[in-house]
């Protein structure tokens, strides 16, 4: 049972959508620039971040409290509400914001949690997000 719980929170990795992101920094076929925030840099720290919530709800174990794996969302989300803001809020819009909060919820019901009942209803993401 617990290699089920592990290996449902590890696949979600494969729905990341960070190596899109970085597609956007590229200049377009017309010459315009991209966008300049989508950096290597800047995706990779938040993919290490969701890699981050990952790893720590599979090192707490399936039948941990939901609290304690609801204190590693908090963790995560006030970790890219930061990166956020050192681009001075330009990283998470709109469509990374639903992918963001999708993979937020996605993660939360592999581990056993409803999201509905977080976020007035959006979403563990929705506790604490400022994008």
């Amino acid at each position: 049972m617990f290699m089920s719980y592990e290996n449902d929170l590890l696949q979600i990795q494969e729905k990341y959508p960070f190596s899109q992101w970085k597609t956007y920094a590229e200049v377009g076929e017309d010459g315009e620039a991209g966008l300049e925030q989508y950096t290597e840099e800047n995706c990779d720290a938040a993919k290490k971040i969701l890699d981050t919530l990952i790893s720590d709800l599979v090192l707490l174990g399936e039948a941990v409290s939901e609290a304690e794996k609801i204190q590693k969302f908090q963790v995560a989300v006030q970790a890219l509400n930061r990166l956020n803001d050192e681009t001075d809020g330009s990283l998470i819009e709109t469509g990374e914001r639903e992918e963001l909060c999708e993979l937020f919820n996605l993660i939360a019901v592999k581990a056993g949690i409803d999201p509905s009942q977080y976020g007035d209803g959006e979403g563990p993401a929705s506790e604490w997000r400022d994008w």
